[in-house]
């Protein structure tokens, strides 16, 4: 993984924020009704109801209250957009046994996310392959590591290698499992991988990978 030249030095806090106030959330390219192989991946963990789950660079995603319908109890909501983050709350109802965090940080530089741990599951759908450089790259696979318990569990959907070259008006780095093993490292045993194909609401498709890991050391 190695590519320093692609949104260098990019205000990605206020390209999202400008993202999210300009389109309603389902007609962004990115939006799923029913995140499908998510939820399928995280039952497939088979995990108690309050292991604790942390969806990164969450946007306004449906996930979240499709787990808390599904019982979870125990999640986190992270984006570097504070706007995406207020969209998703409108649209949540929590129960009052359920515990949902929201934190606005930058996954790339973080401050307010070091202070987490021992988290169950690790969840991020289309965020990573925005992290062009290696230094950001670095970064992103470091925080994981500090955060994801031994035997928590990793699941990593982004554009694979026939997949799409932009995004939302920015470069994307593409993977394959091979790479995303590269980046977790041998502490991570890779559990399942397939290739899907998200239809986004103009009609258009997009070629993702989707990866679950376990943490064995």
């Amino acid at each position: 993984m190695n590519n320093d030249d692609l949104n260098s030095d990019y205000n990605f806090k206020k390209h999202w924020n400008n993202a999210y106030q300009k389109s309603s959330i389902d007609n962004l390219g990115w939006y799923e009704e029913n995140p499908t192989p998510s939820l399928k991946l995280i039952e497939e963990c088979n995990l108690p109801k309050d292991a604790l789950i942390f969806n990164a660079g969450a946007g306004a995603t449906t996930l979240i209250s499709k787990l808390l319908a599904l019982g979870y109890k125990n999640i986190i909501v992270n984006d570097i957009a504070a706007s995406a983050l207020t969209a998703l709350k409108s649209n949540l109802t929590i129960e009052t046994n359920s515990n949902v965090e929201f934190i606005v940080d930058d996954l790339t530089n973080p401050t307010a996310l070091l202070k987490l741990k021992n988290i169950d599951v690790w969840h991020d759908r289309a965020v990573l392959h925005f992290f062009t450089e290696k230094h950001q790259q670095e970064n992103y696979f470091q925080l994981l590591r500090k955060l994801i318990k031994l035997n928590g569990y990793v699941i990593l959907a982004q554009f694979n290698l026939e997949g799409a070259k932009k995004c939302c008006g920015l470069d994307i780095f593409n993977y394959n499992e091979e790479m995303l093993q590269e980046g977790l490292g041998v502490n991570f045993e890779l559990l399942k991988s397939f290739d899907y194909t998200y239809t986004q609401p103009s009609g258009n498709t997009r070629e993702y990978v989707y990866t679950l890991f376990k943490r064995i050391h």
